[in-house]
């Protein structure tokens, strides 16, 4: 009995290494074929090792006739259920992967949304396709930003064309009538040409700003700054520009003692907020009045506010009022009165203070109010070590 069972054992490892090899031809003949293919096949091969190795039991009569037929018969229909399941599970996955490839090749030419395909695919490759969707979406908003931010460069390019130009062809008017002698009053022309190029430095010195805060890396050497006092000092320096425009400047602080420090450039945060006010007070009609408030938010962030009376901002522009050559003046009411660096007609103020907030870790937004908008700047507060 034990030669026997030695016999089938060594009978059915041969023919299982037969199969086994010639399966394995099989797959490496058809590698370059459908995966469902090669799972069939593998499949199939078990199967085909079980039968060949009950086969030459029968014909070595170590299983009678009987039980072969009962043993063939229970091999057929687990072969038949083994090759459906197969079919079933290769089609699952050819779908999946064909539409794995789709998105790839639709990736490479379109960033919309691909055609809905509820199938019902392993866990792997919809993890595969939800990475593809992902990147995707990330790819177009990236695409979006890209058209975003080359329309403001046209726009920019546009605007700073005409301003430039108009300040360069009085200039040229002024210089040829001193040339030409017609010009009586030579010491109020000199100053009109002074006024002119100061507005032509302010609106270098803008485009400069811009520049570098959109190049170059963030400063590593900051100290504390207290917004309030920082408040209270551009709050005193537009007080003459406000008046001059017919507009009263208020400023809102905390009745404590609290500076409500923050942690970065004095130079650049007073840059910053010198633009939103001088864009307020330019913004607003004789009359009206432009609020300054600073305050600590409960979750201790520092927040600095400019309120104005400028009419509102449409919605649709709201997201926009921050970008790189977006001007007001056609949006907003009433028209600017007054010429200002902060506010140039490249319409870079507001890009400059979103580029000086941003890279102190904080959040600029406007918000429209009753009458008019806000301007929010959030920074993080100075930690308590400091």
């Amino acid at each position: 009995m034990n030669k026997d069972m030695f016999t089938i054992l060594a009978l059915t490892t041969l023919w299982t290494l037969v199969v086994a090899g010639i399966g394995a031809a099989i797959l490496w003949q058809f590698r370059r074929r459908s995966l469902r293919v090669t799972m069939i096949v593998a499949g199939l091969a078990p199967m085909a090792a079980a039968l060949a190795a009950v086969l030459q039991s029968v014909r070595a009569m170590f299983i009678s006739e009987h039980d072969s037929w009962v043993v063939l018969w229970t091999l057929a229909f687990a072969a038949l259920l083994g090759l459906a399941m197969t079919v079933l599970l290769g089609h699952w996955i050819t779908t999946g992967s064909r539409d794995v490839g789709r998105r790839l090749r639709q990736l490479g030419t379109s960033y919309d949304a691909p055609e809905a395909r509820t199938r019902a695919v392993p866990a792997e490759l919809a993890d595969l396709t939800n990475e593809l969707e992902m990147t995707r979406k990330k790819l177009a908003a990236s695409h979006e930003r890209e058209r975003a931010l080359e329309a403001s460069r046209r726009e920019l390019v546009a605007f700073m064309s005409h301003d430039l130009r108009t300040p360069l062809a009085g200039l040229r008017a002024v210089s040829e009538g001193l040339e030409d002698g017609v010009i009586e009053d030579v010491p109020g022309a000199l100053r009109q040409m002074r006024s002119t190029v100061d507005r032509m430095t302010g609106l270098v010195d803008d485009l400069f700003e811009l520049s570098r805060l959109s190049a170059a890396p963030l400063p590593t050497r900051r100290s504390a700054v207290s917004l309030r006092e920082l408040a209270e000092d551009v709050a005193g320096e537009n007080n003459e520009h406000a008046r001059a425009e017919g507009v009263r400047l208020a400023l809102s602080t905390p009745n404590n003692d609290d500076r409500l420090a923050v942690r970065g450039d004095p130079d650049e945060l007073t840059r910053a907020v010198t633009n939103l006010v001088g864009n307020a007070i330019r913004h607003t009609a004789p009359g009206g009045t432009v609020t300054v408030s600073v305050d600590r938010e409960t979750d201790g962030r520092v927040r600095l506010a400019v309120t104005d009376a400028c009419g509102g901002i449409p919605d649709d522009d709201l997201e926009r009022v921050f970008d790189i050559g977006w001007r007001g003046d056609e949006q907003r009411t009433p028209e600017p009165a007054g010429n200002s660096t902060h506010a140039s007609g490249g319409g870079l103020g507001l890009a400059i203070a979103r580029g000086v907030v941003e890279s102190h870790d904080g959040r600029i937004g406007v918000t429209n109010v009753d009458g008019g908008c806000a301007f929010q700047i959030d920074l993080p507060p100075v930690a308590a070590h400091n």
